[in-house]
């Protein structure tokens, strides 16, 4: 299992999947802050941008009902910082999204349900590129 350091944003609209990758990702040794949309999540990363802690790296579930998805979310990201790394999330593993995320301007893709091991590795890999 790959450990590592660093604050990650967790956008997703289901209580016990943040709980559930906040638990992980601190068993990893990262920091959890969460958003529940696409409107939280680029609040909290302009204020940590503004205060110079930026996230290490975000995780964006693609699908948000009646909110601002992983999509939407990243590409208002990529506008404030062009560097973000972001890694795309969903439990619809057949998304186009999902199958050619980089095109869309992801670093990093991770079905759900999580394993914690894939989970480390795919923050590792991500934290380290660009």
């Amino acid at each position: 299992m790959i450990k590592g350091a660093g604050k990650i944003l967790v956008m997703d609209d289901d209580e016990l999947v943040r709980q559930v990758i906040g638990k992980m990702l601190e068993h990893l040794g990262y920091e959890a802050i969460f958003a529940g949309d696409g409107d939280e999540a680029i609040k909290l990363f302009t204020l940590a941008q503004q205060s110079g802690t930026a996230f290490s790296a975000v995780i964006l579930d693609l699908t948000i009902p009646g909110g601002m998805g992983g999509k939407a979310t990243l590409e208002e990201l990529l506008q404030i910082d062009p560097r973000v790394k972001a890694i795309v999330s969903s439990g619809y593993s057949e998304d186009a999204i999902m199958a050619d995320f980089a095109q869309y301007g992801f670093i990093g893709v991770i079905a759900k349900p999580y394993r914690i091991a894939e989970l480390g590795v795919i923050i590792h890999k991500a934290i380290g590129k660009r």
